[in-house]
């Protein structure tokens, strides 16, 4: 646990490529230590359905949304990621001051998992970014995920933690602690970026952008940044740098 957050926390500070961290799913997995879990979440990872005759988009491209939270190249995995940091933190709380049990194994599937159906359900579009694709405005993600979990026989308490991430919102809501660490930490890192996000194209469309389409959070934490320790002249020098040229 200890090396998984010691590798995060280098993620963090020094942006590694995406393909990094996708070695991290692989990587997180393996702390999962009931043996016959681990290898239906490494089978899943490495092995997507083959039985799914759409196109899908590459794990290391995928964003975790089109137009909210974590929307654009590679947003997929770094949410991912996120959310199984933020399970475990919650997890620890749970048990280190609420005095509660957890069950580890089925959170980390649950977050390394919860996502993973989004390949299918986004394209690339013409303008550079990331559009819902036909298929995934019919099918969504979860949906998608909680069948192939059923078909490959994975336990009950991981399908509904898939089931239930969505929390209020989604079709089902979380029944067991698992559930409910796994929902709270989505929609912690969902906000969190999405905010990020929209601040900082905020900020650039005062400083005179049309349409400011961010392509990380760490672009957006530089352009906070700039606002703060340079004010809005610090803003306007990331145009050229961050933003496509205008039509």
């Amino acid at each position: 646990m200890e090396e998984f957050k010691s590798l995060y926390s280098q993620f963090l500070g020094f942006k590694p490529p995406v393909t990094f961290m996708c070695e991290e799913l692989l990587s997180t997995a393996d702390q999962i230590k009931d043996k016959a879990l681990r290898r239906k979440v490494k089978d899943l990872l490495r092995y997507p359905p083959c039985n799914i005759s759409v196109p899908a988009l590459p794990l290391v491209v995928c964003p975790a949304g089109a137009y909210q939270h974590h929307s654009y190249k590679g947003g997929l995995v770094e949410h991912i990621m996120c959310v199984v940091r933020l399970s475990i933190e919650f997890s620890d709380i749970i048990e280190d001051t609420y005095r509660g049990e957890v069950n580890r194994d089925y959170v980390l599937a649950g977050a390394l998992l919860h996502d993973i159906m989004k390949v299918y359900c986004y394209e690339e579009n013409t303008e550079g970014g990331f559009s819902t694709s036909d298929f995934g405005g019919m099918i969504d993600h979860l949906t998608l995920m909680v069948a192939e979990l059923y078909k490959r026989d994975f336990p009950l308490e991981v399908i509904h933690i898939v089931a239930s991430h969505h929390g209020d919102v989604g079709p089902t809501k979380p029944r067991t602690v698992e559930a409910l660490v796994v929902s709270v930490a989505d929609l912690a890192d969902s906000e969190l970026n999405n905010k990020l996000l929209r601040g900082a194209e905020y900020l650039l469309r005062k400083s005179g952008a049309k349409r400011p389409k961010l392509k990380s959070a760490y672009d957006a934490l530089r352009v906070v940044e700039a606002k703060r320790t340079e004010g809005w002249d610090g803003v306007h020098k990331l145009f050229e740098e961050l933003l496509e040229p205008e039509d």
